[in-house]
């Protein structure tokens, strides 16, 4: 039955170590932002503040449902025209967008001309998409939807926890207190692997998933901006470490049929045919 009831409890948590490797991937090959190609310049401010020398110590204040001013300056040095058809302003975590905002705007810039785009953008609903410190970039579109130029800035969302970005760490926090709870019932139970390579791979994904709550509490609490690279870092980092600590763990002691049972050897010990003795020393 305590067989049963462990792998009924590892198959519960399966989609739990896949999702933290999923969301590791995501991260390590999400495709990277992309800079302001050669040829067009651009700064841009917010409120009057000059978005490119926002910091974690002094981010850009997103407050929901209120109304920010934007100011673009463009300079074209490219041989062609350029045309612009929107701008979009979006927060990222671990390569997903967490929060985005379009604005659908008209304007043509000459080679070797300069002009600007001011407009007001309006951000209801915020505080359903984020909360925390998260990098943005505020990019302008061409006409046939390809990045002409963007600027990467440190945002400080004032959003709800309850938002998609809140509800992404608290899933994280859950699979990784579910990781948790099945390897401490294993080893308050003796039902560790004896193999080191098995029992460090059952502690590797606790490791991870605390690095990537880590990360997530960090960003809500306003320690610091999680940039995917050190992020994963972190999780990497406190992956390694539980990994360690299983491989190194003091391997459990097995009862006899318990070892024969997870061999397989039990099975083939009843398979083998019996001879029994009598007390003439004739076999039956």
């Amino acid at each position: 039955m305590r067989s049963r009831a462990s792998a009924a409890t590892r198959i519960v948590l399966l989609p739990s170590v896949f999702t933290l490797i999923s969301v590791m991937l995501a991260g390590l090959f999400a495709a990277p932002v992309v800079g302001r190609p050669q040829g067009v310049d651009m700064s841009a401010t917010i409120d009057d503040h000059d978005i490119a020398d926002t910091t974690a110590a002094e981010p850009l204040r997103l407050q929901p449902n209120s109304t920010i001013r934007v100011a673009i300056a463009l300079t074209n040095n490219t041989p062609a025209a350029v045309r612009i058809r929107r701008v979009d302003l979006a927060g990222h975590v671990l390569g997903l967008s967490f929060f985005s905002y379009s604005t659908a705007v008209e304007l043509s810039i000459a080679p070797g001309k300069s002009d600007a785009l001011r407009y007001r953008l309006d951000l209801t609903g915020l505080d359903g998409q984020a909360t925390g410190l998260i990098v943005a970039d505020l990019a302008v579109i061409g006409a046939d939807g390809a990045r002409i130029a963007s600027i990467p800035l440190d945002t400080d969302v004032r959003g709800s926890l309850w938002s998609v970005y809140g509800l992404f760490g608290i899933a994280l926090a859950v699979l990784t207190m579910l990781a948790i709870a099945d390897a401490a019932l294993a080893i308050a139970r003796h039902r560790l692997s004896t193999n080191r390579w098995q029992r460090g791979l059952r502690l590797l994904a606790p490791g991870g998933g605390i690095g990537l709550v880590f990360g997530f509490t960090a960003s809500v609490a306003r320690w610091w901006v999680p940039d995917t690279g050190l992020w994963l870092a972190v999780a990497a980092v406190a992956a390694v470490v539980g990994y360690l600590l299983g491989y190194c763990s003091p391997t459990p002691e097995v009862a006899p049929e318990e070892y024969f049972a997870s061999t397989g050897e039990l099975d083939e010990i009843d398979g083998m045919n019996t001879v029994r003795f009598r007390a003439d020393g004739q076999t039956t």
